[in-house]
């Protein structure tokens, strides 16, 4: 009988992707989401889906699942100053509402953390309270420890980085090599923020996808960061995308890196494979 695997977000861009691979590795897959950023164009066969918030999880999934990859949150730093409401309703509730539910019912989770807290800024101090965003992830990182501690909960944190490929979106909510990409295709300016030095490791999502499922069958604890090697600043990205360039102020909670160790992703065996200047030529190309 096929393993029932959950994905909460399974409608966002990395979400699809790897209910994508979870059903071609041949896993029950079900997703939860609140379509909040998620698409049902982001749809894919062979997944059953279902609308809700996680904090109602128990209520959404009366399965009891093998494992669930808890994606689903909140997840931009510099519009969760505007969001803040949402950032505590989504991030704090909802991830809640999905630790209980795997105590509860004794399931494995994987839980994507994020990368923003190991955040390098000017005034070195790390980036665990320079956004809400930022705050309540780290927060909800230090919950999960805490349940694995507390409760014997069975489970894995990842941290992902500046996540690129098909499926990514543009606009409000969107990340840099998407809104770079669309604006070129739209013959708009490229807007860089602060001194464009920041600097970004860029993953691709299949790369970041191999090291969620491996994470899934073989981690443990905390640490598992899946990146890139090589980093890239915003202005070379933009350069590489070409078109115009319009410089603008900085943004609250810009870090200007974020710190990376790869040893627990490097003892599982995960290795990188694709070059974000690679999937820029392409796009430039098409």
């Amino acid at each position: 009988m096929a393993k029932l695997a959950v994905v909460t977000g399974g409608a966002g861009f990395i979400g699809s992707h790897l209910c994508e691979r979870l059903v071609a590795d041949g896993y029950q897959v079900i997703s939860l989401d609140n379509y909040f950023t998620g698409s049902k164009e982001n749809h894919v066969e062979g997944v059953e889906y279902r609308e809700g918030h996680t904090k109602d999880i128990a209520k959404h999934i009366v399965e009891t699942p093998d494992i669930v990859f808890h994606l689903g949150e909140y997840s931009r730093v510099l519009t969760s100053f505007d969001d803040v409401e949402k950032v505590w309703d989504l991030n704090v509730k909802g991830t809640f509402g999905v630790l209980e539910f795997c105590k509860k019912k004794n399931i494995r989770l994987i839980y994507a953390g994020s990368s923003t807290k190991f955040g390098e800024f000017d005034d070195a101090d790390n980036g665990e309270n320079k956004s809400p965003y930022a705050y309540f992830k780290t927060t909800n990182t230090q919950l999960v420890n805490n349940y694995g501690e507390w409760f014997g909960l069975d489970y894995a944190i990842t941290y992902f980085y500046n996540v690129y490929g098909p499926r990514e979106r543009a606009g409000t909510y969107g990340t840099v090599i998407e809104i770079f990409r669309q604006k070129i295709l739209n013959g708009e300016k490229l807007k860089v923020f602060g001194t464009g030095e920041q600097r970004r490791a860029f993953t691709h999502v299949k790369d970041t996808v191999d090291g969620i499922i491996l994470v899934g069958e073989k981690g443990e604890g905390d640490g598992h960061c899946i990146s890139a090697k090589k980093e890239y600043s915003i202005m070379e990205i933009a350069k590489a995308f070409g078109g115009e360039i319009e410089m603008k102020d900085a943004l609250p909670g810009d870090r200007k890196r974020s710190k990376c160790d790869y040893t627990k992703m490097e003892e599982l065996g995960w290795v990188p494979k694709e070059d974000v200047l690679d999937y820029i030529k392409e796009s430039n190309e098409s």
